[in-house]
């Protein structure tokens, strides 16, 4: 972001934002091809093995004061973010199988990485898992937690995470798991009051992703959500998050074809295209591919995915350009690609005088590759936001938007779908939270 323009506000707080001192615990649910990849690929930097390429917090800069100041820190250096070599890692799955035979049963990484790497991973081991197939019909768990009503399972966690905690010095939790059926909020998710009703009667609208919420943001312990299901998105657990000071954001890793949408529509918009139709279809063969054939699944999915170019194209705005638009969606589970997805994107787009265009995409992408730097960002930047005052009484953290394909924000706000206004509100809360100068881009001040 080169072009960055300083406004010359200056903002308070850098001494109120406690160090990252210690352990940092990341307890994950869903110990996959996502969190192996992940936690593999944690070790491999930490061992110097390789680079954490795709992660802003291991790699990004962040420009300071004015451009002939040619200040570009990274941003480790200039925010208190927690060192890779003081993370932990635990998590629960559904299956018994260690990191290290998981993620050689994911096939995301070769053997030769996996084997050096293997001493260390297969030394964590999943706890038993909360599960119910009536919320993910294609998996059939072998090591689940059982109890009388959800209200059990919940305390079950709190024991995990009470356990962990006396290891460690903090701890985040951060859902890897699969794409639970839609749900959509009811009574039960009201208030708090009702949520803890609800788990003593097993309401049918708590699904596994919501004990698991309830039960870290409990402990005061800040949740990210990498799938698209119903979770801390309902007044219960905002309100719980609030109350706990146990930051929380939206949902869904955006990683390949959503990413690519984020890119391309602003600068449709930017530049008054119109856009009649986005056909984009996907094939995947991972467990996350076998999960979304089921169709229940896939609603959940869809819904995630089709938000974007509505928030961003803003038809009401620009009923010329983008009221008709016709945007369709569709994934297919094909097994022999893997983790390694195909996404095909056709757009039909409108210039001057309305003639037609055409733009393809075609993005061959590495599903958990995308996604293992989001959820490692995703973990170090909750755990910035509990030791900053300003930030972790406040719930949702709406500049984690930049890493999520559905953006939470608060009651009566549009969500905010264009990455690069993403990722401009991400920097300026660091400089904010760390008193610096904020930027726009206005830069008058140059031509004084």
């Amino acid at each position: 972001m080169g072009n960055e323009e300083q406004s010359g506000q200056k903002t308070a707080g850098a001494s109120k934002v406690a160090p990252a001192t210690g352990k940092l615990g990341v307890m994950v649910v869903g110990l996959g091809a996502v969190a192996t990849t992940m936690i593999a690929g944690v070790e491999a930097v930490r061992r110097g093995l390789a680079k954490p390429i795709g992660s802003l917090t291991q790699m990004g800069t962040i420009r300071l004061g004015k451009r002939t100041e040619n200040k570009f820190p990274l941003i480790k250096d200039f925010a208190p973010i927690a060192d890779l070599n003081d993370v932990v890692f635990t998590g629960w799955d559904i299956f018994e199988d260690n990191v290290y035979e998981s993620a050689a049963h994911a096939k995301v990484l070769d053997e030769k990485t996996l084997a050096e790497l293997k001493p260390y991973l297969e030394k964590i081991k999943p706890m038993p898992a909360v599960f119910d197939q009536f919320y993910v019909k294609r998996l059939h768990g072998t090591h689940v937690k059982t109890g009388k009503n959800k209200r059990d399972l919940a305390d079950q966690l709190i024991a995990d995470i009470q356990a962990f905690k006396k290891t460690v010095d903090r701890v985040v939790m951060i859902w890897c798991g699969s794409t639970e059926i839609f749900l959509e909020p009811t009574a039960v998710h009201a208030s708090i009051e009702a949520f803890e009703a609800g788990l003593e009667a097993n309401d049918v609208g708590i699904a596994p992703s919501q004990i698991y919420a309830y039960a870290a943001l409990s402990e005061g312990v800040p949740f990210a959500n990498g799938a698209p299901n119903l979770t801390v998105d309902t007044a219960a657990l905002i309100e719980l998050s609030k109350r706990n000071a146990a930051p929380i954001c939206g949902k869904d890793f955006k990683t390949g074809q959503t990413f690519m949408k984020t890119v391309l529509a602003p600068a449709f918009k930017a530049r008054m295209l119109g856009v009649s139709g986005w056909f984009s279809t996907n094939i995947l063969g991972n467990r996350d591919g076998e999960v979304l054939d089921d169709p229940q699944s896939f609603k959940t999915k869809e819904e995630s995915k089709l938000g974007s170019l509505e928030y961003i194209f803003q038809p009401e705005l620009y009923p010329d350009l983008y009221k008709d638009i016709f945007h369709k969606i569709r994934i297919n589970y094909y097994p022999p690609r893997g983790d390694d997805k195909e996404a095909w994107d056709n757009i039909d787009i409108f210039g001057w005088l309305g003639y037609p265009m055409q733009i393809k995409v075609n993005f061959l992408c590495r599903d958990s590759i995308l996604a293992a730097p989001i959820a490692l960002d995703l973990v170090l930047l909750l755990d910035l936001a509990k030791r900053t005052p300003e930030l972790r009484s406040i719930g949702i953290q709406e500049w984690l938007s930049f890493y999520l394909k559905s953006p939470q924000t608060a009651a009566g706000l549009y969500p905010e779908h264009d990455l690069f206004i993403q990722l401009m509100k991400l920097k300026n809360t660091l400089r904010h939270i760390m008193g610096a100068d904020l930027i726009t881009h206005l830069g008058l001040e140059y031509y004084d």
